[in-house]
């Protein structure tokens, strides 16, 4: 087995990666378990927090990492609030939580028709730090705001994100389902088809 970094310490995430990649020889283990500060991510777009994370953590540590950033990008806002989704809120001046997030999000839809939203995860990893070749695998979920949340199980925005095709929100989904489909699942299994395909 290769040990690779997390440059997360979300243990939801750690058990999701590692349930796919173990197929890849890949032992994911968590930056914060070696010692790893959260690296800063200052960028505009998911794919540059992500290197910014994992070539942050492979520094620190000498060892391959692995990083996502993911957020939700609503049509009509102009793909807001995007790589800002966790801090929504907070950045209007409201606290840092995820139902103040939502009821910024359901405001600022009031009187906008067009719901159509996008669930992004963009995953990057890298050998070293300076690895020339990163593998990049990104994952979409397409969907629909709604006001009302509904369901117990998810988190973030996920009562509002609501799956046509499904006729459910997110968060009504039972986890096995979620994880299966999700945005983060596609940037998953599209990591593992490359990771294959380069004989890693």
């Amino acid at each position: 087995m290769t040990k690779v970094v997390l440059a997360s310490n979300n243990a939801g995430k750690l058990r999701e990666f590692s349930a796919i990649l173990s197929e890849a020889g890949l032992n994911m283990v968590p930056q914060g378990a070696l010692g790893v500060p959260e690296a800063e991510e200052p960028h505009a777009t998911f794919l540059e927090n992500a290197l910014a994370k994992a070539r942050h953590a492979s520094l620190l540590t000498g060892l391959p990492a692995l990083a996502d950033d993911s957020g939700l990008c609503v049509q009509a806002l102009d793909d807001r609030p995007g790589v800002l989704s966790a801090r929504y809120a907070a950045l209007a001046g409201g606290e840092k939580s995820d139902s103040a997030n939502n009821r910024r999000l359901v405001q600022e839809l009031a009187s906008v028709q067009n719901r159509r939203a996008s669930y992004i995860a963009v995953l990057v990893y890298v050998k070293s730090a300076d690895d020339p070749r990163p593998i990049v695998a990104e994952g979409c979920w397409e969907g629909e705001i709604v006001d009302e949340p509904r369901g117990d199980n998810g988190f973030g925005y996920d009562a509002h994100f609501h799956i046509p095709s499904l006729g459910k929100t997110v968060a009504e989904l039972e986890p096995r389902q979620k994880n299966a489909q999700s945005h983060r699942a596609m940037a998953l299994q599209s990591l593992l088809q490359t990771l294959r395909a380069r004989g890693m």
